[in-house]
């Protein structure tokens, strides 16, 4: 399997996981269109499609920012019946010091509003975040399709 590079979507098996190297500006665009790409060919509803995308696009540019670039890794998931899109963004970079405070609303080590992991955390069904300094981040979040 072939490393994924600046700018590159790498896709393993049929289709079924793409990998979307995150570094700059025009990688977050490319991450979005991929999103929004697999969340219509899986009949997601236009409101849950804008949701996930919102969130993809919070997440993508916070690991080009705030980790110094790293992955995208995208997922069809089936859980009991359930149709669902898994998305997990990983970095290495300085990781989260204080990731308590950077999951409350309006706190922001980057002098923005604050809203990037908690905005992405409230349009998601699941959200797990693991980083520490010095190691990196990985945030993985999942939307299941309504109805």
């Amino acid at each position: 399997m072939d490393q994924a590079r600046d700018g590159d979507v790498r896709r393993d098996g049929p289709g079924d996981v793409q990998v979307v190297a995150l570094a700059a500006d025009g990688d977050v665009v490319r991450a979005r269109h991929a999103v929004r790409d697999l969340a219509v060919r899986l009949a997601f509803d236009l409101v849950t499609q804008t949701k996930l995308v919102t969130a993809a696009s919070e997440l993508a540019r916070n690991t080009v920012l705030h980790g110094g670039g790293g992955t995208m890794t995208l997922e069809p998931v089936q859980d009991a019946g359930r149709t669902g899109i898994r998305i997990t963004f990983a970095d290495e970079g300085p990781g989260i010091a204080q990731v308590d405070k950077a999951l409350t609303e309006g706190w922001s080590s980057g002098g923005g509003m604050g809203l990037g992991l908690t905005g992405s955390r409230r349009l998601v069904h699941e959200f797990s975040l693991d980083s520490a300094p010095g190691r990196g981040t990985t945030v993985t979040v999942v939307v299941w399709r309504r109805g």
